[in-house]
């Protein structure tokens, strides 16, 4: 009887799993689909300003209704989430490539550069990301690269301390030993078995990366130090619409904020089922 709970228990966990990843990869499908699609097919300038349709609820014209100037709100939301993604994808792959290195470093040579690097690290992790970000941005003029930059920058941190953490457990690999005792340089250790040993986990922390850039995107945005304010931005559409809410116009915050939260948890729960894939002891608790 204990038996036949604990099966059912499994296959309800491994159903609501399944039922997680399959929802995921329609939203995150949908979300590539309306970024790509949306913009070409539009027949309006999303820049267009007509201030006698300003704050219109949503209609057939305009499904999202307009914002205080009278643009759609739709062609807004879709302008601001390609930029978001455009941020999220190559801040992430930035940082995951800047944290493989450094981890890979300190985890390879070991010795007193592994210390001097961790420490490193464990200094620039004291910073909030926020506050860090925020800084880089104002050195620069508004604009998507200094976003990017900024969010490369505050983000490859956790990347090289997971790295790290693979590296010094591939070296304790049987195989390893075997390369050292052949006489293989530490070089070409790294290159021939570490660096291949811990891309699975790099590329797994750069998808991982991707939401978290998209929110600290739509932060700086939101207070003012992203894009310029005529650009479409989905932290700038939340942050014009304060005064809408409060007159009682829900849609202009609304939307941009749905922009933000449904895409980031899709791809969040894509590599969730992916990071559950990766991991045995985590793989082994969903079969029981």
């Amino acid at each position: 009887m204990a038996d036949l709970t604990w099966r059912t228990h499994g296959e309800a966990r491994r159903s609501t799993r399944v039922w997680r990843v399959r929802t995921s990869a329609v939203l995150v499908a949908a979300v590539v689909l309306t970024v790509l699609v949306v913009p070409p097919l539009a027949h309006v300038d999303q820049q267009a300003v007509d201030l006698a349709a300003k704050l219109q609820p949503p209609t057939w014209a305009h499904p999202f209704g307009t914002d205080d100037v009278g643009r759609d709100l739709l062609l807004r939301c879709v302008y601001g989430l390609r930029v978001s993604l455009l941020v999220g994808v190559v801040a992430a792959v930035v940082a995951t490539v800047i944290g493989t290195a450094v981890g890979a470093l300190a985890g390879a040579v070991g010795g007193w550069t592994d210390r001097v690097v961790m420490r490193l690290v464990d200094v620039f992790s004291s910073v909030p990301h926020l506050l860090l970000g925020i800084f880089i941005v104002a050195m620069f003029q508004p604009g998507v690269w200094p976003v990017i930059v900024s969010v490369a920058l505050t983000h490859w941190l956790s990347t090289a301390r997971i790295v790290r953490a693979e590296v010094l457990s591939l070296r304790s690999r049987p195989y390893i030993d075997a390369a050292v005792s052949g006489g293989s340089s530490r070089w070409r250790i790294a290159v021939r078995h570490l660096v291949p040993g811990v891309l699975p986990r790099a590329a797994l922390a750069a998808v991982l990366m991707v939401p978290h850039a998209i929110w600290h995107e739509s932060a700086l945005s939101f207070l003012g130090l992203g894009l310029p304010a005529h650009e479409a931005s989905l932290g700038i559409l939340v942050q014009s619409a304060r005064g809408s809410l409060l007159a009682g116009n829900w849609w202009p915050t609304l939307f941009p904020g749905l922009f933000v939260i449904v895409p980031t948890l899709a791809i969040a729960g894509l590599a969730g089922a992916w990071r559950e894939r990766l991991d045995p002891r985590r793989r082994s608790e969903l079969m029981l």
